[in-house]
């Protein structure tokens, strides 16, 4: 939290219904409820010219690591969503952020803890359910973003 008010950008990223929610956090953010953001945040793999360039170009396992490159800066702070935290693409992501200076936390479901360990800090739901595991990201992400909020207007 300590680099969100300091200018620096907030990522999401995850694959399928992971990438949705990354999708929905970032807007939720971007769009605001009580606080301005202006591109603040974003979800990593939404461009799709980006993303079939690089998936055609480096392979699919760089699509989030190709941007993090690009785009991601020392103090930035990345929140990669898997059910399963086995993709290759989140985990270079995860390895490339790091590499950057770019904070990582990772929130996966119980066979993920191999990719908390790659991060700086993660949450597992304790289950292998990707239903009942995207649910817990979901409100993980809500409250996430209430506690932005409420530090960026002071409340």
């Amino acid at each position: 939290m300590a680099a969100i008010g300091a200018g620096d950008r907030l990522y999401f990223a995850g694959n399928g219904g992971s990438a949705a929610q990354s999708q929905h956090l970032a807007a939720e953010l971007v769009v605001r409820e009580a606080a301005e953001r202006y591109d603040a945040d974003q979800a990593l793999g939404t461009d799709t010219s980006v993303l079939t360039a690089t998936a055609n170009d480096l392979g699919f396992d760089r699509v989030f690591a190709r941007q993090l490159e690009a785009l991601g800066r020392p103090g930035d702070v990345l929140v990669l969503l898997s059910a399963n935290g086995r993709s290759p693409n989140v985990a270079a992501a995860a390895a490339t952020a790091r590499a950057r200076g770019v904070a990582v936390w990772a929130w996966t479901g119980r066979r993920g803890t191999r990719l908390v360990e790659a991060c700086d800090g993660g949450i597992v739901v304790p289950s292998e359910d990707v239903a009942r595991i995207q649910e817990a990201h979901l409100l993980l992400g809500h409250v996430l973003c209430a506690q932005i909020e409420g530090r960026l207007s002071g409340r």
